[in-house]
């Protein structure tokens, strides 16, 4: 295996023919794969895909350009040492308004070589011209040096295209002879039916049983449903090697899907596993089968009596927890019994126990909504749609509350501490109004808002 350069930072227009309307300011999202390195450190790529069609045009050089900022954080969660904290800046000509229109995005690669350890990931893209336009991002990650005492996978990395025996040698994507082109937002369907995968194989030789490996790959729906396998022989001649596939999925479901690949041996009950989930868009099609245990499951849920207002504020309540291309799905749907199929399948979805009778994951988060309302409620708005009840959505339970209902030359306000998360931070609400409307004035979140002079504002005087 060739090893990549360090830091090898690199950006690429690519033609991306996105399925998702972005509903951020900005439409942006990442993926990750780590690899092996040495004994002591892991390779870690991150890839990235923000929306030029969200960017705004400037002029230079007498050429029409969209420009982005792409800031990234690596921060060891045990010591609290920050490895990586840099701004990376692009610009892309554009050819015509037409080009943004279609969608276009800035399709790039970082490395970085990391020691064993858990860090925590942190992500912002901006707009070059206009840095208030921009979305955040986060990821906790461990890195483990691959060992070379028994066989074991790569995570799985998601492509638009693989090129076999590129001859681009500098590509920024490419690596051990192919062109591996990352599909960072992870959707396929309609508009881009064909899966790419790439993986690599670690440690074969190390094996000296006799037998052989199999690699067998598999993708299954969001049922337990097997929908694609297939099983190879894997030789032990060399070291390490490279698996490259396709799935079509131009004949799925519209669903959550999860590739998986297991690397066994052949006459033994033993193995490795890499898995990595994916999301099929493809409205025309259904899955009688599928569709059936749906709607049967549905049909005896709480979804199955929800009104238009019902929906409407459920889903207001999980926008802050819905990813862009959820959002623009359900805003395009047209019929109530819809809508409530997509609320189910959005919690069904993210169920962390399937096998269970009891969807903890719904459960939680129908017990922060009941939370909002019943504290956040005001005259106005529904608790779900104040700032304290999106934050409270989104985060939960703040660690601790500093009340001010009554000091001195001071309108109320509160401050929320989140300890856990970007490693502390906290958020200012005022009551402005004096009718219990508490606004956010002032956060040191990323992408939220900054005020720092935000004392000003619930001056008494």
């Amino acid at each position: 295996m060739n090893k990549r350069s360090f830091l090898n930072i690199s950006i690429m227009l690519l033609l991306f023919l996105s399925v998702t309307t972005a509903q951020d300011n900005i439409n942006f999202e990442f993926d990750y794969a780590r690899y092996n390195y040495d004994s002591t450190a892991s390779n870690l790529e991150l890839y990235y895909s923000i929306g030029q069609n969200k960017l705004k045009v400037t002029e230079e050089d007498s050429k029409s350009i969209v420009k982005a900022n792409l800031g990234v954080k690596i921060t060891n969660k045990g010591t609290g040492e920050l490895l990586v904290d840099k701004m990376y800046r692009v610009a892309s000509p554009v050819s015509s308004v037409d080009s943004l229109r279609k969608k276009e995005n800035l399709i790039g690669v970082l490395s970085f070589l990391l020691p064993q350890g858990t860090y925590y990931l942190e992500l912002t893209a901006q707009d070059g011209v206009d840095t208030s336009v921009s979305k955040y991002l986060n990821e906790e990650v461990e890195i483990f040096p691959y060992t070379r005492q028994m066989m074991t996978l790569s995570d799985i990395e998601f492509a638009s295209r693989i090129i076999q025996q590129s001859q681009n040698t500098e590509s920024i994507f490419y690596k051990n002879t192919l062109e591996v082109v990352p599909n960072p937002v992870g959707v396929y369907g309609m508009t881009m039916p064909m899966l790419f995968y790439y993986a690599e194989l670690y440690n074969l030789a190390s094996d000296t049983t006799g037998g052989e490996f199999m690699l067998n790959t598999q993708v299954i729906n969001s049922f337990g449903g097997k929908m694609f396998e297939k099983s190879k022989q894997i030789s032990k001649k060399n070291n390490s090697i490279v698996d490259v596939g396709v799935v079509n999925t131009s004949r799925y479901p519209s669903g959550t899907y999860t590739l998986y690949l297991n690397l066994i041996y052949a006459n033994e009950n033993f193995g490795v596993s890499s898995q990595k989930r994916f999301f099929v868009v493809n409205p025309h099609i259904k899955d009688t089968l599928v569709a059936a245990k749906s709607n049967s499951d549905m049909i005896t849920s709480e979804f199955a009596v929800m009104n238009e207002e019902d929906c409407e504020d459920l889903f207001n309540g999980i926008k802050h927890i819905a990813s862009s291309s959820e959002i623009d799905q359900y805003e395009s749907l047209n019929s109530l019994d819809s809508q409530r199929e997509f609320l189910f399948k959005f919690f069904t979805s993210r169920d962390p126990n399937p096998a269970s009778p009891t969807n903890e994951f719904k459960e939680e988060y129908f017990k922060r909504i009941k939370t909002v309302e019943a504290k956040f409620k005001t005259f106005t708005r529904k608790g779900i749609k104040t700032d304290r009840g999106r934050v409270y959505l989104s985060l939960g339970e703040p660690d601790e509350i500093e009340y001010h209902p009554n000091d001195y030359n001071s309108k109320p306000y509160e401050v929320w501490y989140y300890n856990s998360v970007e490693g502390g931070v906290y958020y200012v609400f005022g009551d402005l109004t004096g009718y219990s409307d508490y606004e956010l004035l002032h956060s040191t979140k990323r992408g939220e808002l900054r005020d720092d002079n935000w004392q000003r504002r619930i001056s008494a005087n």
